[in-house]
């Protein structure tokens, strides 16, 4: 499983660890990687802003990557190709093959928060207000009357419906 969530507040880093484990485990074996690879992936906080930076060598970001956002989802997903045709023996510990990162938007953000660039191997992705506070909004209170007599209805209309619903 290749899922982060971007906002939570109290250890952002704490779900992106745990991910990273659960789907490695804790040696250096990393036998799910055998496949195909997974790219290396900080998030950070700038600001308000989320930064998603990938590590991506070797890939052509045109031919090759995909950014999209689906839902409250941010899906990055491409192939690594091999590009040698020699056939040559030896030890190789550069991984190919597709990935597939996938990381939790806020649900109050779409596709315009999101901007991505590439430059010397490492795709950027920046999500713009993913650490913002939902807007606060303060609730009149009137005083003296209940509220559905406020709104418009007799004092008789609201005692009549709270009766009948009891």
């Amino acid at each position: 499983m290749n899922s982060v969530s971007l906002w939570s507040r109290t250890n952002p880093f704490a779900e992106f660890d745990a991910l990273v484990r659960s789907a490695f485990g804790d040696s250096a074996g990393w036998p799910a990687q055998r496949a195909g690879f997974t790219p290396a992936a900080d998030v950070v906080s700038d600001g308000e802003d989320a930064v998603i930076r990938i590590e991506l060598p070797g890939v052509r970001v045109e031919d090759d990557v995909t950014v999209e956002v689906d839902g409250d989802r941010l899906v990055v997903r491409g192939e690594r190709r091999d590009e040698t045709t020699d056939g040559g023996r030896g030890r190789r510990e550069v991984r190919y093959g597709a990935f597939r990162r996938t990381f939790g938007l806020p649900r109050h953000l779409g596709p315009d928060a999101v901007t991505a660039s590439y430059d010397a191997g490492v795709l950027t992705v920046r999500v713009a207000g993913a650490y913002a506070q939902p807007a606060t909004r303060r609730i009149a209170v009137t005083t003296g009357q209940p509220a559905a007599v406020a709104a418009g209805e007799s004092p008789a209309e609201s005692t009549d419906e709270a009766a009948n619903q009891e």
